[in-house]
């Protein structure tokens, strides 16, 4: 429904000043994705499950061990947990309390998780195995809410692009960006993106008038939970102010109408995020003696601490080296690993150069510039080696679906230029970035010191069968049979993003310069992959340490819940 047959409420834009925006283009149900589709994208989120044990990743157990000291022992600090369970590593220290170095909410989102698997597995302080708590925690906390993140990404760019472009990009952002990667983690920068996005989609709804004036409570709660989640997540809540008091201050009223609906709306947003800020607060001051000091500030391991000293929590002047590496390094880079973002930066461009139809519009397109700019200043002054055994540049995650519109729009504008070679070589970007993403999220835990995550490492362990393990590999089916089920998914919906993008509109199946484009950019891609793989010792040593720690290796089954003492 149109944003002008809404009913309005007090400090919202009228009918007639809503009758520009954009509305939701009617779409019949067999417009997009097949549901074949969807159902492959699901069930690699919820049947993989990349972990190896032997690794302690301490971005999630420090966490989780947080999780077990709440329940098990009524603490904040986690001294109990590593007693009993086992070191990790991501740790503060004060006064001789250990504690987690991240933000808190995941910590605090896996407690009711956690009683509850406990009371399954016998109520006893070691009746929740590893696996099952990671594996749960995973699902119920980074998986389902990215899934529910998906919907409304679907939504959002249905209401401003063509049906098969806007499920294409959604399909192509779920299995081919960071979001699959840290979904399929126990870390917080997906559930970052996810609190971001949800904040903006709030916003969006209530600018074009389809929300009430609450729906800024919702946007305020969850800019606070995403500070509550990760503490750089504040520099994707500025963009979402911005965007939020433009959509207010471009509307044509009288100024002093426009600056009382902003300060309507600053008050809303305000009262939703105070819960989680006062708790994020009194946190603070629990942990670390102030509500303003993080755990940064106390870091156990000493060659960290460097890395968070001087500037803002770390973040300096910038560095060409961060920069170039953070977006084209063939091990992590952004770019390398999800090249379809690229069409994003001409679409941005066109964004900002064509007449604006709505006000809205507008925030969006100043925004979107806003959030590139900010997280490429932090991703390039900020220690580019800091950022650990990790699958592409993790703290861009909550960037990555701020350019899925104008990516969308430039693919738009491809397919209607006629220019049929280009729109194949930019529908190929799509499907490899699938194709690369999907390769690094199989093993999810890159060493720093591997030439490139596909070539040097994910492609070289599934060739001797060493495939993640999954809900299949614990019902019985053996490694690489598990394993090769789901690559063939992730391999049959690549085929589909290319071909639903390369078709153009009207057409069944992409023309002969489509394909051809096509696969010589796809060609493109496999060699600079190639030709940016040392297959050198550290290659070789990265594999056969995976190898060693690898939780279902090829043809040994590995039970899900182990009985006590097995």
């Amino acid at each position: 429904m149109s944003a002008a047959s809404q009913s309005t409420s007090p400090g919202e834009p009228s009918s007639t000043e809503t009758s520009s925006a954009p509305v939701e283009r009617p779409v019949s149900p067999a417009a997009g994705a097949p549901r074949a589709v969807w159902v492959a994208l699901v069930a690699l989120y919820v049947l993989l499950f990349p972990y190896h044990p032997g690794l302690r990743s301490p971005n999630e157990l420090c966490r989780l061990w947080q999780t077990r000291a709440l329940v098990e022992y009524g603490t904040l600090d986690i001294n109990g947990a590593l007693r009993d369970y086992g070191y990790v590593g991501d740790l503060s220290v004060k006064d001789g309390k250990y504690y987690p170095s991240k933000a808190p909410l995941l910590s605090f989102a896996a407690v009711p998780l956690y009683a509850t698997l406990r009371a399954v597995g016998g109520g006893h302080r070691h009746a929740v195995p590893e696996v099952p708590l990671v594996f749960f925690s995973r699902l119920w906390l980074t998986v389902l809410p990215t899934l529910g993140m998906l919907w409304l990404v679907r939504r959002y760019l249905r209401a401003h692009l063509e049906a098969p472009v806007a499920d294409a990009l959604t399909v192509t952002y779920g299995l081919g960006s960071l979001a699959f990667s840290y979904s399929l983690l126990f870390m917080s920068h997906q559930t970052t993106a996810v609190l971001l996005f949800a904040g903006f989609y709030a916003l969006w709804r209530c600018a074009r008038g389809d929300w009430r004036e609450r729906g800024y409570l919702v946007a305020g709660a969850c800019a606070g939970a995403t500070v509550a989640a990760e503490y750089t997540g504040a520099l994707g809540v500025l963009g979402l102010v911005l965007y939020a008091a433009l959509t207010v201050l471009f509307q044509p009223a009288p100024l002093r109408e426009r600056l009382v609906r902003l300060g309507r709306a600053a008050g809303l947003a305000t009262l939703g995020a105070l819960p989680f800020v006062v708790a994020l607060a009194l946190y603070h001051q629990a942990a670390f003696g102030h509500p303003l000091t993080t755990g940064y500030k106390y870091l156990n391991d000493a060659a960290y601490q460097p890395w968070h000293l001087g500037g803002f929590l770390g973040i300096r002047t910038p560095d060409p080296r961060a920069f170039a590496l953070s977006f084209f390094s063939p091990l992590r880079g952004l770019f390398t690993l999800s090249p379809f973002l690229l069409l994003a930066l001409p679409g941005l461009a066109r964004m900002q150069r064509r007449p604006p139809a709505a006000p809205e519009q507008r925030a969006v397109a100043w925004m979107g510039v806003a959030l590139l700019v900010g997280y490429t200043y932090f991703t390039s002054s900020f220690s580019y080696d800091s950022w650990g055994w990790t699958t592409g540049p993790r703290h861009l995650t909550g960037l990555v679906p701020f350019l899925l519109l104008p990516a969308g729009l430039w693919l738009e504008r491809l397919r209607s230029s006629g220019r049929t070679w280009v729109l194949g070589a930019a529908a190929m970007l799509c499907a490899a970035s699938i194709l690369t993403t999907g390769a690094a999220t199989f093993v999810n835990y890159i060493p720093d010191d591997v030439s490139n995550a596909v070539g040097g490492l994910a492609l070289p362990l599934m060739d001797a069968g060493y495939f993640p393990a999954g809900v299949l590999s614990f019902l019985g089916l053996p490694q690489p049979a598990a394993g090769l089920v789901l690559l063939a998914a992730l391999l049959a919906v690549a085929v589909w993003v290319y071909r639903e993008v390369a078709r153009g509109p009207s057409r069944r199946w992409p023309l002969p310069a489509a394909l051809g484009a096509g696969l010589a950019t796809l060609a493109l891609v496999a060699t600079l992959h190639a030709l940016t793989t040392e297959h050198d010792d550290a290659d070789r040593n990265a594999v056969r340490f995976l190898q060693s720690v690898w939780l279902s290796p090829p043809g040994r089954h590995v039970p899900f819940w182990p009985r006590p003492g097995a």
